[in-house]
């Protein structure tokens, strides 16, 4: 028989966290665990992450050096191996331009410069029509029969 004096509340029920800001009898009364003064025992106190007291931020502290160009050209670059590989399950045409490159997925866009390297062996008589070419990629394809076009 359950007496009302009794009464538990069930297992796991109750979570076991302060109540602060509750009255004197929560026992977290006063200044509810915020401590006596200062900017963070005030209501609506916040600060950013990186905030360090009015001291000189970090990023502003270290020094500056170098220079970004932003007439600077990064260009895409294909390997011969990539298209050699390409070239034996015969995906490639006889004529390779940036369009072409981008379809066969060796290229993210065509906005930006392709240049293409010479890692790797080329034997396929393919023509290129490129923005750049390195001068061992170039003696590869030629060896093979093939032509560069620069654009």
């Amino acid at each position: 028989m359950d007496i009302l004096s009794n009464l538990k509340y069930a297992e796991g029920s109750r979570k076991n966290r302060k109540r602060v800001g509750r009255g004197e009898g929560s026992g977290h009364g006063g200044q509810a665990t915020r401590g006596m003064n200062g900017q963070r025992s005030r209501s609506g106190s916040k600060k950013r992450a990186w905030f360090e007291g009015g001291q000189m931020p970090l990023q502003r502290r270290i020094p500056k050096f170098g220079f970004t160009n932003i007439f600077k050209e990064t260009y895409q670059i294909v390997n011969l191996n990539a298209l050699q590989r390409l070239a034996d399950e015969k995906k490639l045409g006889k004529d390779i331009n940036v369009q072409e490159l981008k379809n066969l997925g060796l290229i993210s866009t065509i906005k930006k410069p392709v240049k293409i390297l010479g890692k790797g062996e080329f034997k396929a008589k393919v023509n290129f029509e490129v923005n750049a070419i390195s001068q061992s990629a170039k003696e590869k394809i030629e060896s093979a029969g093939g032509s560069i076009k620069l654009i």
